[in-house]
């Protein structure tokens, strides 16, 4: 959702006339800095339908989500995502050969270890005749590696899959200049001392100036950043709005955590150091220190800053997912079904339901801006009918059900890992509050998005 948003802003006319449209209802999360516990939902129908495959997830954990340049900066990418196969393998105590197939999402991808997903497999001890292969598609990567999983079980190819992400933001590639790269290439093709001295008689020193990476689009060059600034502002949403959001994430995450909800992280011991058992950027501030922050990414008029944005994190996770009849053969008590589709209005339609069915909103914070856009979008008639192809609205999920334990802003976003945790996060609630129905929801890069429905499975 927040994906199309973006890349409708690119194409109006007119910001301010756009922002006057929403600029009437404020948003304030100042009442649900601490949001109740949603009622016991009384049991409405069940998506699941006869004579058609259902699946469902048996569990899921991630390691700790770090702060980029923290405890996991001296290791790859495939030691994280191996740390998550052994702390699922370990959770659910499945057979490594019951695995029919492992798909992995990740975003930076390391050059040595480009198929991580079979690199950690192998480093998990699965067997190698088990196939595993990495899935790219910006922040949904690990929705994409669940979704991916999801089709093999109900084509009927698979009973049994692991889909999971990893992303480590502490050693991302850093790339010479093209020059170098070619002179390099051909001086490995010369024959003859002649050709070699020609070659570097081209060389000059500024070769050898690094190409820095950077979170941007290739086809626009924007970074999340500048997008979510000019949709901050596009939908009026204001600073201190977006400051006010980003305490109740950190304040309802510090909250989880210290009640031991975030059920799903698995401790991982760091080679050559501690072992980590818990998320370390969970920092709620106050609004007075928050205020006191520059603008991040546009500036000096812009609104997006370093304690509104969800941070560079490091990270994995995994989750098994199953047929319902090979789970149940096996004696699993199961945590929920999977309904992925792509969009929120999307996914509610194909599964006859509307917001108020749903217990639990688990939706990706990029950004306090880019969420609070998306509640003013949601909940616009004339932004369904001009920009939705809808006849009506699909209205704003209500923030005492949204995002309780905490979200992306707070607990840390690993690009290819954070699908995962959004799921086992609903999952979690649903079983915890006694409710049916999640919903999952993120947005990614180069405008797209994805929502999939979690159905509670019975007790």
């Amino acid at each position: 959702m927040t994906s199309i948003l973006t890349y409708t802003f690119k194409n109006l006319p007119n910001a301010s006339k756009w922002a006057l449209r929403f600029s009437v209802r404020p948003l304030s999360c100042s009442s649900q800095l601490r949001a109740a516990p949603a009622a016991q939902t009384k049991s409405k129908k069940t998506l699941a339908k006869p004579n058609i495959r259902n699946i469902v997830v048996v569990d899921g954990v991630r390691i700790p989500f770090l702060q980029s340049g923290t405890s996991y900066k001296d290791l790859m990418p495939h030691d994280l995502a191996r740390a998550a196969f052994s702390g699922l393998l370990h959770r659910t105590n499945v057979s490594k050969d019951v695995v029919d197939y492992i798909i992995f999402g990740t975003v930076i991808q390391e050059v040595k270890t480009s198929n991580v997903a079979r690199e950690a497999a192998l480093g998990a001890g699965f067997s190698d005749k088990t196939p595993a292969h990495t899935v790219t598609m910006a922040c949904i990567s690990a929705n994409q590696a669940m979704i991916t999983g999801v089709g093999l079980i109900a084509s009927g190819q698979c009973d049994v899959v692991v889909a999971g992400g990893v992303e480590l933001m502490s050693d991302v590639p850093i790339v010479i200049q093209e020059e170098i790269r070619k002179m390099m290439l051909d001086l490995n093709k010369a024959k003859t001392l002649g050709q070699r001295l020609s070659l570097l008689s081209k060389f000059r020193l500024n070769f050898l100036s690094p190409e820095l990476p950077a979170v941007a689009e290739f086809s626009t060059s924007e970074t999340m950043g500048h997008s979510a600034d000019r949709l901050a502002a596009a939908f009026a949403v204001s600073r201190a709005d977006q400051d006010e959001y980003a305490l109740r994430s950190h304040s309802l995450a510090k909250k989880a955590q210290d009640e031991g909800l975030l059920s799903d992280i698995v401790p991982f011991k760091v080679p050559g150091k501690d072992t980590v058992t818990k998320d370390n950027d969970i920092r709620p501030s106050s609004l007075e220190q928050m205020a006191k922050l520059k603008p991040a990414f546009i500036k000096p008029y812009g609104t997006v800053t370093t304690a509104n944005s969800s941070f560079l994190t490091d990270g994995a996770s995994a989750m098994l997912i199953m047929a319902e009849e090979k789970a149940l053969a096996m004696g699993y008590k199961l945590k929920v079904y999977l309904r992925p589709t792509y969009a929120t209005p999307k996914v509610l339609e194909k599964a006859g339901l509307t917001l108020n069915d749903i217990d639990a909103f688990e939706f990706h914070e990029a950004f306090s801006g880019q969420i609070l856009a998306n509640f003013k979008a949601m909940d616009s008639d004339w932004f369904a009918q001009n920009y939705m192809g809808r006849k009506t609205k699909v209205g704003s999920p209500p923030l005492e059900k949204f995002n309780n334990w905490g979200g992306s802003l707070s607990l840390g976003h690993p690009f290819g890992a954070t699908g995962c945790r959004l799921v086992m996060a609903g999952a979690n609630r649903l079983r915890k509050e006694g409710g049916q129905y999640g919903l999952v929801a993120a947005c990614a890069a180069g405008g797209q998005g994805h929502a999939m429905i979690v159905e509670a499975y019975p007790k």
